[in-house]
């Protein structure tokens, strides 16, 4: 059993991982105004000190305690450490992400510190963007200065600001979208905030204040006990849930080729400049969260070092698992990031892969992932070859040979890590995910293959809670299927073009193993929109259906992709019969080629 101790962003993020696994846990708060719906968990509220939290552990058979509460919640943080220390727990702290540290901010170890350095710096006009708990905090600063806390406009808050002292016209209340406006009416000489991360709005508190001239301070975040494992995001979360709490989920999570290359490379690099083995190393995912992975192998020569990574696809199927991925990095003469061809890695013979002719199948978004890494450790230019030993045999497992990639695998991945696509645990894991948009009340049912499309389609319904927004991987009919029985009215799919092709064929599972682009029905397909003969010549040179959006002329793009549409509909819309769907077609750049809705 897992008990989550949240009430912020992160306790809400948390949720949603663990409710994946279909499994029964604990969800506890301070106090119980936060809005968060438990598929699977038992919330609780009210604040528990050493002894109780430790009782409550030994009652009810807790594994593993995941701190998701705020980074100022000190106690809390410290009861969770003496727990963990008490029962020999092991504790998962989900951290915000921090910008790091602005020099043109004044930086306060705590509040004492706060007011010493106002002081000295003569701030005799001060808004706090504090929060209301640390009024107390600041007594000697207000009760000499003029000063006005911006608090949430909650009966309880105002009750709190009043048992303090607090003069009610000195309080102003929060509304997120009026934040620069309440800055330039009031026009304090300095605000006063917290290091509350990304989801605290703390950079666009410093932005606001910096465009208007307004001097910031700021109180550092605590700090934790270092025997909790730091993780950043939904994906670091879980792999710890998995290790601590073997058999909660169903299915492992995994890696990419690309995470475990790029995490290769930093290592690689870091040995050759500090001279040093590395045992571990940590690096960042596109979407910003940071991850640890271990190094099995360091080899450090006089200008070259080399690193091994060995790929955990989790539980997915994958023909990559257990593969060492080797990568060597050298200085090199001439500036940039450049990548070399290695053994067991794939070379480009056909266009249309975005990929350079003749180079190594490293697919762009590791490039840039490891790029990112190698640019932030040295300015030098540097050579980078990925080797895969066996890889040559492995490819032919694969698609690659038919897609033009000889020799070897590709480097792939745009999200970092592997979600577990054995048929029935993923399908059961949607189910679960459009269970909970059902509970927290989601007015529309936004469905997609992954972490890119998702992105794109996002910015289309901006008022839509994440919980409405669910991947169905591969499995569309199952997917849809699920919708019809939980009685969802209003579902979008969301899709693009290389899986369009084969669900217009009537392909309702999509995965590259039981099924590839036909391009015998897609000629089929143009000649029923009124397509040209040219349109009949591209699809015979096409290597990916992607290379349509960019090969097709403009008259036979506007009849071709419509047709997709309708034929991916016709096949779609029996299985919502008492629903209403919208196929958004999706291209590269995240334009929306088409819409259609049929009920």
């Amino acid at each position: 059993m897992i008990l989550i101790l949240g009430g912020t962003t992160e306790g809400r993020a948390a949720v949603k991982v663990v409710d994946e696994a279909g499994t029964p846990y604990f969800y506890s708060t301070k106090e119980n105004s936060q809005q968060v719906e438990c598929l699977h968990g038992k919330r609780l509220s009210g604040g528990m000190g050493v002894d109780d939290m430790a009782n409550f552990c030994l009652q009810n058979n807790i594994r593993l305690l995941i701190d998701a509460a705020h980074p100022f919640a000190e106690q809390l943080h410290q009861t969770v450490a003496e727990v963990a220390i008490r029962l020999s727990l092991p504790v998962v702290r989900y951290e915000r992400r921090y910008p790091p540290r602005n020099k043109s901010i004044i930086w306060c170890d705590n509040y004492d510190d706060a007011i010493q350095k106002l002081e000295k710096d003569g701030i005799t006009n001060l808004l706090a963007l504090t929060g209301v708990h640390t009024i107390s905090k600041l007594r000697l600063y207000w009760e000499k200065y003029p000063c006005i806390f911006r608090i949430l406009e909650r009966k309880e808050s105002i009750q709190l600001a009043n048992a303090q002292g607090f003069p009610m016209k000195q309080l102003v209340f929060y509304h997120p979208e009026e934040e620069e406006k309440l800055f330039a009416r009031l026009q304090p000489a300095a605000i006063l905030t917290k290091e509350s991360g990304e989801s605290g709005g703390f950079a666009n508190k410093v932005d606001i204040a910096q465009r208007l001239h307004i001097a910031v301070y700021a109180v550092k975040r605590p700090l934790l006990s270092k025997a909790f494992i730091v993780v950043t995001g939904v994906h670091g979360l879980r792999k710890q849930v998995e290790h601590f709490v073997p058999g909660f989920y169903p299915l492992r999570s995994g890696y990419t080729t690309g995470s475990c290359a790029t995490a290769a490379a930093k290592a690689a690099l870091l040995a050759l400049i500090l001279r040093e083995k590395q045992q571990e190393v940590s690096f960042f995912l596109p979407d910003g969260e940071e991850l640890t992975l271990p190094v099995s192998h360091t080899d450090i020569k006089n200008n070259t070092a080399t690193a091994t990574v060995i790929k955990d696809a989790g539980d997915d199927p994958d023909v990559t698992n257990g593969q060492a991925i080797v990568v060597t990095v050298a200085y090199s003469p001439y500036p940039g990031i450049h990548f070399l061809q290695g053994k067991g890695v794939g070379r480009v013979t056909l266009p249309g892969l975005g990929l350079e002719v003749g180079g190594p199948a490293i697919n762009s978004i590791p490039r840039q992932m490891i790029i990112n890494e190698l640019s932030a450790l040295s300015k030098k230019g540097i050579d980078v070859t990925i080797t895969v030993p066996g890889g040559t045999e492995i490819a032919k497992k694969t698609f690659n040979p038919k897609l033009g990639v000889v020799d070897g695998i590709s480097i792939i991945g745009t999200s970092g890590v592997v979600s577990p696509f054995s048929s029935q645990a993923f399908i059961d894991a949607i189910r679960k995910e459009i269970e909970v948009a059902i509970a927290v009340g989601t007015p529309c049912l936004v469905i997609n293959s992954g972490a890119k499309s998702e992105r794109f389609i996002k910015k289309l319904y901006p008022e839509l809670p994440p919980q409405a927004f669910v991947h169905y991987g591969n499995f569309i009919g199952d997917t849809l299927k699920i919708a019809a029985e939980l009685s969802i009215k209003t579902v979008t799919l969301g899709i693009m073009i290389g899986k369009a092709v084969k669900l217009a064929e009537g392909n309702l599972d999509t995965h590259s193993r039981n099924v590839v682009m036909n391009k015998s029905f897609l000629k089929q397909l143009a000649t029923e929109a009124g397509c040209s003969k040219a349109a009949q010549m591209v699809i015979n040179n096409i290597t990916l259906a992607r290379e349509l959006w960019t090969q097709l002329n403009m008259d036979d793009a506007h009849r071709f992709f419509p047709k997709v549409i309708d034929q991916c509909l016709k096949h779609c819309t029996p299985l919502l019969p008492k629903g209403e769907i919208t196929i958004l077609l999706i291209d590269e750049e995240g334009h929306i080629i088409g819409k259609k809705k049929e009920g």
